[in-house]
């Protein structure tokens, strides 16, 4: 059956580089939302807990109790379930809202919008949002925001940066005002993390970096980190071609000359997505993808027994004109997972 395998020394050479960049481990928070970008939720997360990484972040608290074992203190970015599982949640708090649903003694992230319009609560309103968390009798844990461009090259970077300061002082004057304790500070998401000179805020959530991609408008100077996955397809069946015969739905690929080809079991069914024949995609071994994906299955030029479909998905984003992050979260959660060490 098709796998997929994930390269430890890759990933531990990732989270190296991301510790110096935060300073250490305790400010790295990895992002593990959406099966761990397609790369295996429990997998991703045990490694992660090997190398000595404290805190996670994920996008629901079904997610969160799947990998409370591995880690002290988990985010939660996204539920809209307010339950107080565990004192090692924090609950992300996106509007001022989902304060009449925080549950008493909940740990709470208060999310700040700092001009990406999405989520979060506006500055102005923070204290508003502290004595409405206070009322539910909440931990107040942590206040953060999410850039919304720090991968390209803009001044919505630095707009960003000065709103959230401008938020930080807000939070601090609140607290000193009701004799609270400084919540945990954070907004660098990968990208942001690497632009900063001297980082300082309490930690960072690093996602894509993780996994070994840093997708940026190439002016930066960001490290070259190390792809974590690759993709692994087993021969359904080989057979000989001949001239002028095509293969697939359409029979988008006549063959020019007599050859071998066989059938794989990887197709767009599995979240390997579609190609468009008329783009040519080489796997790193040189074989062909000829013709169209199906949905269970896809052919090239090979009869070895196994292919690496891909070990890096960047050549395939820029197919697709898409990011390198729904190449990966595109994989089916179902599919086979093995480590590689």
């Amino acid at each position: 059956m098709a796998k997929i395998l994930i390269n430890k020394k890759n990933l531990f050479y990732n989270f190296e580089l991301i510790s110096k960049k935060a300073t250490n481990k305790e400010k790295v928070a990895v992002v593990l939302k959406d099966n761990a970008y397609g790369h295996g939720l429990v997998e991703i997360a045990k490694l992660a807990n090997e190398f000595g990484i404290k805190k996670a972040v994920v996008r629901t608290i079904e997610d969160a109790k799947k990998i409370e074992d591995y880690f002290p203190y988990i985010l939660v970015l996204a539920d809209t379930t307010f339950h107080n599982y565990s004192h090692t949640f924090h609950i992300a708090i996106n509007s001022l809202e989902d304060i009449n649903k925080v549950p008493q003694n909940a740990n709470v992230h208060l999310k700040i919008d700092t001009g990406m319009h999405r989520n979060g609560i506006s500055i102005n309103d923070i204290e508003m949002a502290f004595l409405g968390l206070l009322k539910q009798k909440a931990n107040i844990t942590g206040v953060f925001t999410h850039h919304r461009g720090a991968d390209t090259l803009s001044t919505d970077f630095f707009w960003q940066n000065e709103n959230f300061a401008k938020a930080k002082t807000k939070v601090k004057e609140v607290c000193e005002k009701l004799s609270l304790p400084l919540p945990q500070f954070h907004s660098c998401n990968s990208a942001a993390l690497f632009r900063q000179e001297n980082f300082t805020e309490d930690f960072a959530r690093v996602g894509i970096a993780t996994y070994g991609y840093l997708d940026n408008d190439g002016v930066f100077d960001f490290p070259k980190l190390k792809p974590v996955m690759s993709l692994w397809a087993q021969k359904l069946a080989t057979r000989k071609i001949r001239k002028g015969q095509s293969i697939g739905y359409g029979g988008k690929f006549t063959a020019n000359e007599d050859m071998i080809i066989s059938t794989y079991d990887i197709g767009y069914g599995d979240g390997f997505l579609r190609l468009n024949e008329n783009d040519n995609y080489t796997t790193p071994k040189g074989f062909k993808i000829l013709g169209r994906v199906s949905m269970d299955n896809l052919s090239i030029n090979s009869d070895e027994k196994e292919v690496c479909i891909f070990d890096d998905v960047t050549t395939l984003a820029k197919i697709h004109k898409t990011i390198t992050y729904e190449i990966t979260c595109s994989l089916k959660e179902s599919m086979k997972k093995e480590i590689l060490v």
